[in-house]
């Protein structure tokens, strides 16, 4: 059975970000915002840890964190394919928002966002002989997406 270790960036790093998900046929298509949690959960396979005995060395993982707090904390994220991006990333020009356009918005798009970024970033770091297995993002207590790694 492999190892698995956890690193979460709770509610509390304050990943708040404003967002919309213009198809919703619910309030959702409205902005509206989270202190988003991430989890990432690593593993490796039996005898396969680093010298110390670690999956991953949580200490670092202070590019993550970077990348999370740039990409997510008090940011405007605008889906690549949203109807309004022009007008809502004006928003920017203002000085009342900072818009990062996306690929998608929500739960879902931002696991699938921060797994592609984490998994590459271990690999550009040398992580052979450990894995990203699934990414958590939580809107709050109620609401969650799992981003799973594809092993084919």
């Amino acid at each position: 059975m492999p190892y698995r270790s956890t690193k979460t960036y709770g509610h509390d790093v304050g990943l708040s970000c404003v967002f919309r998900q213009h198809g919703a046929k619910s309030h959702c298509n409205q902005l509206h915002g989270y202190a988003l949690s991430v989890r990432l959960e690593f593993e490796c396979e039996q005898g396969q840890r680093d010298a110390n005995g670690w999956v991953v060395d949580f200490g670092g993982l202070k590019e993550v964190k970077q990348w999370l707090k740039d990409t997510f904390d008090h940011k405007l994220l605008v889906a690549e394919n949203d109807p309004m991006k022009d007008e809502i990333c004006a928003l920017g020009g203002l000085g009342i928002a900072d818009p990062i356009v996306v690929p998608g918005t929500g739960c879902e798009a931002f696991a699938a966002m921060v797994y592609i970024f984490v998994s590459t970033w271990m690999q550009k770091k040398g992580y052979v002989y450990a894995r990203l297995a699934e990414v958590h993002v939580m809107e709050h207590g109620a609401n969650s997406a799992i981003y799973i790694e594809d092993k084919k």
